[in-house]
Order: C-alpha cells, then structure tokens, then sequence
C-alpha cells in the first residue's frame, strides 16, 4: 500500500460531495423559482407534502416566496 492508493480515493470523495453540495444547491434555487412563477407545479409540491391548498393559499405562498427572491442572494 502506498500513501497515493490511500489519498486518491479520499480525495475523490471530498471534491464529489462538494461538486454534488453545489449542484444540488443551484438545482433547488432553480425548482424554487419555476414555483414562483407556476402555481401549479406549488400545488403539486404541497400535495405531496400532505397538503391541499386552495387559490387564495396558493397565491400567498407564491407572494411568500417571491418576497424570498432566490434569484439574488446578499
């Protein structure tokens, strides 16, 4: 055994948890602002969750999140 069969595989680990961190991150931001714009896709999210929402529920968790703004963070 030599010290590069021991840290390659270990290396690969921890660039691959973070490349997948990121990409996982820019993918929700993403779904999150197509839910802004498509009440639908919302009622769908939240009837998975267990939940059944009506219009007005729908157009105030849609208001909620666009005041989030996903799109531009500080």
């Amino acid at each position: 055994m030599t010290f590069w069969n021991i840290l390659i595989p270990v290396l690969t680990l921890i660039v691959g948890l973070v490349l997948g961190f990121i990409v996982g991150v820019f993918y929700l931001r993403n779904q999150m602002t197509k839910m802004q714009n498509n009440p639908d896709m919302l009622a769908k999210m939240a009837k998975q969750m267990g939940y059944n929402m009506n219009k007005q529920q729908l157009q105030k968790a849609q208001q909620m999140m666009k005041n989030q703004n996903f799109k531009s963070r500080k």
